[in-house]
């Protein structure tokens, strides 16, 4: 099996700089339609409407949705027959296992594996800490987030990949004129989050691992996928749907309680 058909989404939009980035990377040997939002939808996680509304994109289609609408909506109606979903690339990074779940990018990912569709997430860190958002991006700044989206494409379904896993969440440095090695990693299990009460009815969350990512402060060890794009390294996590089940003894006992009460 090979990818001969790809359907292309993301969370930023489908006029976001990171899709076209990726497209370009792909789109002279595969045949690539793109479902994406109309506009940002960014950490939406695997929210769903009730009904969307598409139209005709030069580059496929535009949903006015989630990126989650945009997968199943592709999948099961507009272009059913691809053998990939490629979710990026998005303009900025989803890293740690705690930012999974919030992702649209690899929500996309994870609701392709529920169709039992492979699926290749892709982010970009974007250096700049809290204000990171704020940076204007050009097309050649995704080139390590391009490249090494091409070479898994080109690559992963000859070499049995996704006999194992059901996903891919890539994160790559951005481009600055050096090489980035690629790393198999795992997602980071770090959580800091930090809420603020203001004393007048409000509360802000603070996410403070932005603030962080250097290779001095950031906590993780080699092998997670934050210490790989600090090191300057495009970061692979091979990953599996649905959520696990643990077995639980404790949990087995009081079902079994249940009826006596």
């Amino acid at each position: 099996m090979s990818a001969d058909r790809i359907l292309l989404t993301n969370d930023d939009g489908i006029d976001a700089v990171g899709l076209r980035a990726v497209h370009d990377a792909l789109d002279d040997d595969y045949d690539v339609v793109t479902v994406a939002p109309t506009g940002d939808r960014s950490s939406v996680g695997r929210a769903l409407s009730d009904d969307v509304r598409v139209s005709d994109h030069e580059l496929g289609y535009a949903v006015d949705g989630t990126p989650v609408d945009c997968v199943v909506a592709g999948l099961d109606e507009l272009v059913p027959d691809v053998d990939l979903v490629l979710a990026g690339c998005n303009e900025g990074a989803n890293l740690g296992s705690y930012v999974l779940g919030r992702s649209g990018t690899v929500s996309a990912a994870v609701e392709a594996a529920f169709f039992g569709v492979p699926a290749v997430a892709v982010s970009m860190y974007v250096p700049g800490g809290d204000d990171w958002w704020k940076t204007d991006l050009e097309p050649a700044q995704f080139e390590h987030a391009a490249r090494a989206t091409r070479y898994l494409v080109d690559n992963a379904f000859e070499a049995g990949v996704f006999e194992e896993v059901d996903y891919l969440n890539v994160n790559a440095p951005i481009a600055d004129g050096d090489s980035a090695p690629m790393r198999v990693t795992r997602p980071s299990d770090w959580y800091g989050m930090t809420a603020e009460h203001d004393g007048n009815g409000g509360v802000t969350f603070d996410d403070p691992i932005w603030g962080r990512m250097t290779e001095a402060d950031v906590p993780d060890s080699v092998g997670t996928d934050r210490r790989a794009v600090v090191d300057g390294e495009v970061s692979v996590s091979p990953l599996t749907v649905p959520h696990g089940v643990a077995s639980n003894g404790a949990l087995d006992g009081l079902a079994e309680r249940y009826g006596d009460q």
